[in-house]
């Protein structure tokens, strides 16, 4: 790379690594170069991302490691209540709004615990899209008037759960998604003599964009048609409960990149809203469901963007709710909005060391006497030694042509071991200097992306794409990735990142690139400097990363951490350690026993040690080694890592909350 550390500064790694874009004033860069988390916004204290991690990992933490900000989550609860407060207000809107949290975005139960707590005071509720979310859901949440809408697939079971919930003082709405689930509410009200709060689901034929559109639509995998709704209405009257219809349900699709997809869907979903009210049913309600987008790359004009704000998403809701309403004379419902990735997305960063590299540039190449070599070999170094911006794009076709020579002159047994490797240390020297001269040439572009594909460093890394980073390896969805330090530094290598995992889709090979809105085949970083720890984390990951995450290769859940800010600003808590996964653990989900596995290896050694194969001694060892592996991290563990840099506060460097004082 042609920067360099004297004319390199932060604001330059925050526009590279579009901080200042994604990062929603949650993220900052510091004077001395390390990423700053900033919980309460843009005007509050910083928390120095590396100081932190080095501080987790000194009190017993391990890479890699799962962050959770709980002070994100408040700061998104209050920004979403915030705005939908003033749309109503500025609209004079007579209907409130009453968010819910979609519990299958992540249920880790701290952090919807921390949500109710946020929450309580706008009587924030939950959503459920299954049976055990609805326990959850019953169990956890304690607000008097707060909503736990029912969605998804519903059993007998389910709508009876819901409609008994009425007596614990919940108010549980069932919302109907398939139209079998009308006789299914009337059977549970015959039984149980309690009279339900209903929604119905509308299919809306306003479709999405983006990577979820084929989900919306009128072949959506829920809700009911026009007819059905109809039928529906019709068959509740006739049952007596006409009268229990309070809301109306439409889910739009999720993270969706433009507002006028939303805009449509509302138009749609109003006009819904208005014909049910007609047709005699005392609607109240009208969730307007997900898809609230988060801007992952920054750009505003991508699958991973949003070309608008939390207020213009309100703003638009509100203003054209009342016109539709006002129009047709209905009154102005209470809004509900199903806003879940857009609350806990910014809340957790994923941390991980770098455990290695694979650099293929070639900076300057010796080679001894070229001309006793073979002709390919020769061909190669002549093209090293004269390549210019005259003869590039004849060189580079050269080039590719030489390269696919030098295979199969290999395969065929007429070049050596030896002499393939000479000619591929020589193709990367040359296609080295081809990239250096195709730097910021508008006519050689095609080769620049080229090249920096084919030359990009591997860095090996220790994290799972598929237990953390799902969505990037099912997907292709673009997560924030960067240096959590030394960002004062010029990035000196271009680098694709691979996992730990034994497959060849453990690897992240597109970045964001701020610039065109799309992808780029490397992520600038740092050379690696020997005898050190190089810390990069994933941003944006509150959002179903958790708790999709598979055990490909069995490797488990993470170490995670709730951080919190101290009221007074001045330090940090670490208020909740949630230990990732033993290998004992995840070998139990897949139904080994740990007592099993240790006995067998136990008369695997007594069997070694009768036929002279191993000592004692060796076997005691072995044994160890077997045991302590089965109690230990599904990830692999360093060195004893850094020091901090700072002094701690007390005198074992912690007090009973874990509280540490390195705040900005």
């Amino acid at each position: 790379m042609s920067n360099t550390n004297e004319t390199w500064n932060i604001q330059k790694s925050s526009e590279l690594y579009g901080v200042k874009y994604w990062g929603s004033s949650h993220f900052r860069i510091s004077d001395n170069g390390n990423l700053n988390v900033c919980p309460k916004g843009p005007t509050g204290p910083g928390l120095d991302l590396h100081d932190l991690t080095m501080d987790l990992l000194e009190r017993g933490m391990r890479l890699p490691l799962l962050i959770r900000f709980p002070d994100v989550v408040k700061t998104r609860l209050e920004l979403l209540n915030g705005c939908f407060e003033k749309a109503i207000q500025d609209c004079h809107y007579k209907g409130r709004y009453q968010g819910v949290y979609p519990i299958k975005v992540n249920q880790q139960k701290h952090l919807v615990e921390e949500i109710l707590e946020f929450g309580a005071k706008y009587n924030f509720g939950l959503e459920a899209g299954s049976k055990p979310e609805l326990l959850i859901s019953l169990a956890q949440m304690d607000t008097p008037d707060a909503l736990i809408i029912c969605n998804g697939f519903k059993d007998q079971e389910y709508i009876e759960m819901a409609l008994i919930s009425q007596k614990l003082g919940r108010k549980t709405f069932v919302v109907v998604d398939r139209f079998s689930e009308i006789q299914l509410i009337i059977n549970a009200y015959k039984h149980l003599n309690i009279r339900p709060r209903i929604g119905f689901r509308a299919k809306l034929n306003s479709q999405s964009a983006g990577r979820w559109a084929e989900t919306s639509g009128a072949k959506s995998k829920f809700g009911l048609s026009p007819s059905e709704i109809v039928k529906g209405l019709k068959l509740l009257e006739e049952a007596g409960l006409l009268d229990c219809v309070e809301l109306l349900h439409f889910h739009i699709g999720s993270q969706i990149p433009s507002i006028q997809f939303i805009k449509s869907a509302i138009k749609e979903g109003a006009q819904f809203f208005t014909e049910i009210v007609k047709m005699g049913a005392p609607l109240k309600y009208i969730d307007v469901g997900g898809g609230l987008g988060v801007d992952y790359d920054g750009s505003g004009r991508s699958d991973s963007s949003t070309n608008y704000s939390e207020q213009e998403y309100a703003n638009d809701v509100v203003s054209i709710l009342q016109s539709i309403c006002d129009e047709k004379d209905v009154p102005h419902p209470n809004i509900i909005s199903e806003s879940g990735r857009s609350l806990v997305a910014h809340s957790t960063a994923l941390i991980f060391d770098v455990l290695g590299t694979n650099e293929l540039k070639v900076k300057e190449l010796v080679l001894d006497t070229p001309e006793k070599e073979s002709r390919l070999v020769q061909d190669l170094y002549d093209m090293y030694k004269s390549v210019n911006l005259n003869n590039i794009n004849e060189y580079y076709n050269d080039l590719v042509e030489k390269k696919r020579d030098t295979l199969q002159m290999f395969t065929y047994g007429v070049l050596n071991l030896e002499q393939r490797a000479k000619a591929e240390d020589l193709f990367r020297a040359v296609a080295t200097t081809m990239l250096e001269l195709s730097r910021g040439k508008e006519d050689l572009e095609d080769i620049r992306y080229a090249l920096e594909k084919e030359l990009s460093d591997t860095y090996y890394c220790n994290f799972s794409v598929f237990q953390s980073l799902p969505d990037s390896w099912a997907l292709d969805q673009l997560f924030p990735i960067l240096p959590i330090h030394r960002l004062d530094e010029a990035p000196d290598r271009r680098a694709t990142l691979v996992d730990l995992t034994c497959d060849s889709d453990g690897q992240i090979t597109e970045f964001i690139d701020i610039e065109t809105g799309s992808s780029q085949p490397y992520l600038e970083v740092h050379s690696v400097k020997p005898g050190t720890t190089y810390l990069m984390g994933v941003f944006l990951t509150g959002a179903y990363q958790e708790i999709l995450g598979d055990l490909h290769n069995l490797f488990g859940d993470t170490d995670a951490v709730h951080v919190s800010l101290n009221e007074n600003g001045t330090g940090y808590s670490v208020d909740h350690v949630v230990e990732g996964d033993e290998v004992r653990e995840v070998l139990d989900v897949v139904e080994y026993q740990k007592s099993d596995l240790t006995e067998k290896v136990r008369r695997a050694t007594e069997a070694g040690i009768r036929n002279g194969d191993i000592s004692r001694s060796e076997a005691k060892l072995l044994l160890q080694h077997y045991e302590r592996g089965l109690s230990s991290y599904t990830y692999l563990t360093t060195d004893e890592p850094e020091a901090p840099k700072f002094q701690k506060n007390s005198k074992n460097g912690k007090d009973n909350h874990g509280t540490n004082q390195r705040v900005y």
